[in-house]
């Protein structure tokens, strides 16, 4: 009497089947991921068995997952010594969505359509389906732990109906042969398997034999305590997963139970390879749940300046499998990345506490992420500032301070943070904007890089304390004091005006400063315009778009230059408006505001001419 039986699917796994059958043809791969994490939960399942019961089929037999290709068959198997199933198993596992969502899932799968993504196969915990996406045909030969089980076996096309029969010899756990596909067959050569394991199950917990030889080597060291690991096992994994030759800079390994379970192991490498034109970097951390791989290079988890990350963040709270388009818009997940953030800049802002050096030459690499950080992540500003570092004032050339340093040492009377962007620090040095603001012991923040200028703009402030550019049209130092004589008030006023009427296109306003120490004057962008190096960049791009700029000039009525001007203004108007126009360009010139320098050459020229004439 035979005892092979044939049953209809359920409605809803016709939908799936018919779905992957004839319109997901993307990430195919995939498969194998779902077969092995089925393997591994079965193979789990058993071991927690094994502690409760004695009466077990197949005691002696190892826990691990073996995988055979077969090129001339066109088969693939996968076999584990797992918990195994019964009949009524097989029919309420293999012939039935269970899960309360599979109506939804259906359609998530019809909505992606052909060519849709496949890795929304696992999202709903039937992953055992998606091996029909290469297949032929699946067979499953089990036997259930007990010792009065059954040996069965399986079978189905995915055309709608599946058949179980006795299969006599059967060892616990589950076999299963996959009859490949014409256009699958490359699911049977052992390098393509191989790879597929290494992408995705490689940290299973687990021995997977692939053709009789050990594929998962490396361990899950996230999962283990710290003080199990030496540095070379932390290197070597980092140079694995990775694919790195360097050495980590740093690296965060942490455990955490609220508000969710993750545990994470978190490089920052030695070098930074967009510096050697190498393109921008892709997230490389990669995202796991109990071990098994969700995505490589998700890049939703971590905000997207974090790009230079490496590592492993596992949190078995995820579902297992979630797709990365639903990652995307998943609250658990970006809770996880917000935890997981936070973590990383509180760790990262101690080691630099702790070691001042070392981390002074991690920044000389990286600095353009954590500046391109304090720009565009506005949920994490505030902290990423605390990372930012700085030559100023106070400083010797290559040493930097932090802001809350540059806080800590603040003047009593001091209003704000003060800084200047330029090229260099000999530009600043030898300009005139940071005069009044040494004569007053204040520091002065020196910024050179192109996108200091966003990151200041978008900080706005620190620890309660503004801040300002020492060339902002809004800086008021109160009275400064200098030795030597100075014009006086009806004088500054009347050459003010006098320079106003001279330079009518180049100026917008003159005016006596109080910034001024040892420089004659200094130009100012007025509110509302374009910086110098916001003009600086844009002239760059549109030449032609770029107006000469209109600028406030502030003059120095105690620089000796500047009173002679004055008395020289009333005898010999030509000649003071040469002085007076040299002045201002020498100003736009510290500026960075001087789009024509060759014209300082031939009023130069000019000048001379008319000294030489009177020698």
């Amino acid at each position: 009497m035979s005892t092979t039986t044939t049953h209809d699917f359920q409605a809803e796994v016709k939908q799936v089947l018919d779905i992957v059958i004839h319109s997901l043809y993307t990430d195919r791969e995939i498969f194998i991921r779902e077969l092995v994490s089925n393997a591994a939960d079965a193979l789990e399942k058993m071991r927690l068995t094994q502690l409760t019961e004695n009466d077990v089929f197949g005691a002696d037999l190892p826990l691990q997952i073996s995988i055979t290709t077969d090129e001339n068959a066109g088969t693939l198997t996968i076999a584990d010594h797992g918990i195994g199933l019964t009949r009524a198993e097989l029919v309420e596992n293999l012939g039935t969505i269970a899960h309360s969502g599979s109506k939804a899932f259906a359609a998530a799968l019809k909505n992606a359509g052909k060519g849709g993504d496949a890795s929304l196969i696992g999202q709903f915990g039937v992953g055992f389906y998606s091996a029909f996406m290469v297949a032929d045909e699946v067979k499953v030969y089990t036997h259930s732990w007990r010792n009065d089980g059954e040996h069965l076996v399986w079978s189905s096309t995915g055309a709608g109906t599946y058949t179980i029969d006795e299969a006599p010899d059967q060892v616990r756990g589950c076999r299963i042969v996959i009859t490949l596909k014409e256009d699958a067959k490359e699911f049977a050569q052992p390098h393509r398997v191989r790879s597929i394991l290494g992408k995705y199950s490689n940290f299973v917990g687990f021995p997977i034999q692939l053709n009789d030889e050990l594929v998962n080597t490396v361990e899950a060291i996230w999962l283990k305590s710290k003080d199990e690991i030496t540095d070379e096992q932390y290197k070597a994994f980092y140079q694995f997963t990775s694919h790195a030759f360097d050495n980590p800079s740093y690296r965060l390994h942490f455990q955490a139970d609220a508000p969710l379970v993750i545990n994470a192991l978190l490089f920052l490498p030695e070098q930074n390879m967009e510096l050697y034109g190498m393109g921008q970097m892709e997230p490389n951390v990669g995202l796991y749940c109990k071990k098994v791989l969700i995505d490589p290079h998700p890049k939703k988890l971590l905000p997207d300046w974090m790009r230079f990350v490496r590592g492993v963040i596992d949190s078995e709270d995820l579902p297992l499998n979630i797709s990365r388009e639903s990652m995307q818009d998943s609250a658990l997940v970006r809770k996880l990345g917000e935890v997981v953030t936070k973590r990383l800049l509180k760790f990262l802002d101690k080691e630099a506490q702790d070691d001042a050096k070392k981390y002074q030459e991690f920044y000389s690499k990286f600095s353009r992420f954590i500046k391109e950080g304090v720009a565009t992540d506005h949920t994490n500003r505030d902290a990423i500032a605390k990372l930012l570092r700085f030559e100023s004032s106070l400083t010797e050339k290559g040493e930097v301070v932090s802001l809350a340093d540059y806080v800590g040492r603040m003047k009593e009377d001091q209003k704000a943070i003060y800084f200047q962007v330029a090229p260099s620090r000999n530009t600043i040095e030898t300009g005139p904007y940071v005069e009044a603001f040494k004569s007053k012991g204040y520091e002065v923040l020196y910024l050179y890089d192109n996108i200091d200028e966003y990151v200041v703009s978008s900080l706005r402030e620190f620890d309660g304390k503004q801040l300002q550019a020492v060339n902002s049209n809004e800086v008021d130092l109160g009275d400064i004091a200098n030795d030597g004589d100075s014009l006086n008030e009806a004088d500054t006023t009347s050459l003010c005006d006098w320079l106003k009427t001279s330079l009518a296109e180049g100026v917008e306003e003159v005016r006596s400063g109080k910034r001024l120490v040892n420089s004659p004057a200094l130009a100012i962008t007025p509110d509302g315009e374009m910086t110098p190096q916001m003009r600086q960049m844009m002239k760059a791009m549109k030449p032609d778009e770029v107006e000469a700029p209109k600028v406030i000039l502030e003059i120095n009525p105690r620089h000796e230059i500047v009173r002679k001007l004055s008395a020289l203004s009333q005898s010999n108007a030509d000649g003071a408006k040469l002085i007076a126009e040299q002045i201002l360009d020498n100003a736009l010139l510290s500026a960075g505001l001087l789009d024509d320098p060759q014209r300082i050459v031939a009023r130069t020229e000019k000048i001379m001419a008319q000294l030489l004439s009177k020698a």
